[in-house]
C-alpha cells in the first residue's frame, strides 16, 4: 500500500539546537500513527515540517507516493493535511464562526456555516457556540474550535498535537471513536501525546524521538507504558512517594461564601463558593472546561477583586480586596493556565520572565534589577526542572510548550509560597516531567505549603490530591475524600448529576 505520507531523512537546524536530525517514518492511509517523545524532542517541529509551516533544511516529503517539492500551509491543504496546534491561532476579537470562515476557501455565508458548525461539532462530541467571542472561550473550549475547524475540511491527513490535554474522560472516549471512525474511512491521523495509556488505546504504531532522532518503534498495543516511557527517556520513570498528609489546624487559604458576575457574557459567575485548603496537603478542583475554573483563578489569584476583603482569606487575613502582587507579597503562588502571555511573556528571556515574579528573591534593589541575579535564579530552575533551552537568554516563545510550562511551573515553586494554586500543573508536559512536577507538588505540601490544583485531568487529581471539590456552573461541590471517592462520583459531579441536560453536560451554554 503507498503510503499517505512518507518522510525521508528530515533534518532541521536551530541556533545552537538540532531539533530534527535524519527522521523517517511513513504513514499509511487509515492509519493511527503516535509520535511520541520528551519535550523538546523535536515532535512539534516535525509537525510544522509537515504542514508546511516550518521548511526543512534537508529531506524529501512524499504525500500518496508523489514528492512534496514545494510546501506550505496552503499546499499541504490541497494536499487534505490538516493540524491542530498546541497553542491556538485564532482572533480573539471575533467569534467562533469568524474565525472559522477565515481558514475556508471561498465566500461563505455565516448563518449556513455557523448550522455546520453546529452539526458537525454536536456529531463529534466537542460542542461549541459558534456565535461566542472567542475571548470568553477556555483554553479548552478554544482546543474545541481549532479541531472542529478541521473536521470541516475533511481531511486525509490529521496531525493532532495533544488534543486531549484539557477534554475530560467523556470527551476523549467520544474523540477517539470519531477518530476511529476518520481512520476507517481512510483518513491518517499523526497523534502526539504524552498520555501513554491514551496511545496504547488508540494508535496502530508509534515513532519515539529522543533528542532530535529516532530512537525506535514499536507498536503500541502491545507494549506497556512503562516500555514506552523508556524508549522515549532512556530510563524507568521515578515512582513517586506519596507521605500521609499532616494538615495545619487553621485553613492556609480560605473562600467564604464567595460571589463573583463574570466579565464575560458568555462567561460563568461564581455562586457561594466555599473551600478550606490546609497547609500540608494537596485540594484538587476538577469540573468540565468553561464552568468557572477560570473566574476562580482570576479572583483567587488577584486578577479580579472580590466583592468583600473577607470572602478570600490567606492564613487568616481578608485579601480579597488586594491586588495580586500584594497577594504574592504575602505568600501567594499562582500559576495560570495559559503559558503564553499570562505565564510568560513570549518575546522576553527566561531570565527576564524570572524577574517578572521572582524579582522579591533578592533580584531588585533601589528599583533597579540585579540582572545577574535573575539569570542565575532562571538557570538554576532549567538545570532543576530539565528545562531544554538555549540557556537563561532563550526567548520564552523560543521553548516546546511542555517546556515553557516546567520552567513556569519550576518559577513558582522555587519560591517556596505558602500557597500555590496552580492551574492544569501538567498540560502537554511528557510523563518524566509530569512525575516530576507532581512530586515537587506533594514536596511543597509535605514540607507545610497548601497547594490548589486546578485540573481536568482526573487521573492526576486522584493520583496526588488529598481531597477533591468538583465546579459546575460556577457552584462547588462539598469536599470529597480522595481515598473515599472515585472517578465515577466525580464525573457524576462535574456533569451536575443524573439530570444534568445534555449542553451542561459539555460544559456549555448554546446560545440556539
Amino acid at each position: 500500500m503507498t503510503p499517505r505520507l512518507e518522510l525521508r531523512g528530515i533534518c532541521k537546524l536551530y541556533p545552537g539546537v538540532i531539533a530534527n536530525d535524519d527522521i523517517s517514518l511513513s504513514v499509511l492511509p487509515g492509519e493511527i500513527h503516535a509520535v511520541l517523545g520528551e519535550n523538546g524532542a523535536g515532535k512539534s517541529t516535525l509537525m510544522k515540517i509537515i504542514y508546511g509551516a516550518c521548511p526543512a533544511d534537508k529531506g524529501e516529503i512524499f504525500c500518496d507516493g508523489e514528492a512534496v517539492s514545494e510546501h506550505g500551509p496552503a499546499v499541504s491543504r490541497q494536499l487534505g493535511i490538516e493540524m491542530v496546534y498546541q497553542h491556538f491561532a485564532l482572533f480573539e476579537s471575533i467569534t467562533v464562526v469568524e474565525n472559522i470562515a477565515l481558514s475556508m476557501p471561498g465566500r461563505l455565508e455565516l448563518k449556513k456555516l455557523a448550522e455546520k458548525i453546529l452539526k458537525v461539532s454536536r456529531r463529534y462530541g466537542l460542542p461549541i457556540d459558534p456565535d461566542r467571542l472567542v475571548m470568553s472561550l477556555s483554553v479548552g473550549e478554544r482546543q474545541r474550535v481549532e479541531i472542529v475547524r478541521c473536521l470541516l475540511r475533511n481531511p486525509k491527513l490529521l496531525i493532532l498535537d495533544e488534543p486531549t490535554s484539557v477534554l475530560t474522560p467523556q470527551a476523549v472516549k467520544t474523540l477517539f471513536e470519531t477518530l476511529r471512525q476518520l481512520a476507517d474511512e481512510g483518513c491518517s491521523i499523526l497523534y502526539i501525546s504524552h498520555k501513554l495509556d491514551e496511545v496504547r488505546d488508540l494508535c496502530h504504531s508509534a515513532t519515539i524521538l529522543r533528542g532530535g532522532r529516532v530512537s525506535g518503534e514499536a507498536d503500541p498495543r502491545k507494549s506497556t507504558s512503562a516500555e514506552l516511557a523508556r524508549m522515549m527517556v532512556g530510563s524507568d520513570l521515578p515512582e513517586m512517594s506519596v507521605t500521609p498528609a499532616k494538615r495545619t489546624e487553621e485553613p492556609m487559604l480560605a473562600l467564604i461564601d464567595l460571589n463573583l458576575v463574570s466579565e464575560n457574557i458568555m462567561g460563568t459567575s461564581l455562586k457561594s463558593i466555599s473551600l478550606d485548603a490546609f497547609g500540608g496537603e494537596i485540594v484538587g478542583i476538577a469540573g468540565v472546561s468553561g464552568n468557572g475554573q477560570s473566574e476562580l483563578a482570576a479572583v483567587v489569584s488577584g486578577e479580579r477583586i472580590a466583592d468583600r476583603a473577607d470572602e478570600i482569606t490567606l492564613n487568616g487575613r481578608a485579601i480579597g480586596a488586594l491586588d495580586a502582587g500584594a497577594r504574592r507579597d504575602l505568600g501567594l503562588g499562582f500559576v495560570p493556565e495559559e503559558r503564553l502571555g499570562r505565564g510568560a511573556v513570549p518575546s522576553y528571556d527566561l531570565s527576564e520572565n524570572a524577574l517578572l515574579t521572582a524579582h522579591r528573591k533578592g533580584m531588585v534593589k533601589h528599583g533597579i534589577a540585579k540582572r545577574a541575579k535573575a539569570k542565575e535564579f532562571a538557570q538554576n530552575v532549567i538545570a532543576k526542572f530539565k528545562v531544554k533551552a538555549n540557556g537563561p537568554e532563550a526567548q520564552a516563545l523560543s521553548l516546546s510548550g511542555g517546556n515553557l510550562q516546567k520552567f513556569i511551573m519550576g518559577r513558582e515553586i522555587e519560591l517556596n509560597p505558602k500557597v500555590l494554586l496552580v492551574s492544569q500543573p501538567t498540560w502537554g508536559v511528557d510523563v518524566g516531567a509530569a512525575a516530576y512536577i507532581r512530586q515537587t507538588l506533594i514536596d511543597l505540601s509535605r514540607s507545610g505549603g497548601s497547594v490548589v490544583i486546578i485540573s481536568e485531568e482526573l487521573e492526576e487529581l486522584f493520583e496526588i490530591c488529598d481531597r477533591i471539590y468538583v465546579i459546575a456552573d460556577g457552584k462547588l461541590s462539598h469536599s470529597l475524600d480522595r481515598k473515599q471517592t472515585s472517578v465515577e462520583e466525580v464525573g457524576l459531579l462535574m456533569t451536575g448529576g443524573n439530570d444534568a441536560k445534555e449542553t451542561n453536560i459539555q460544559g456549555i451554554k448554546y446560545g440556539v
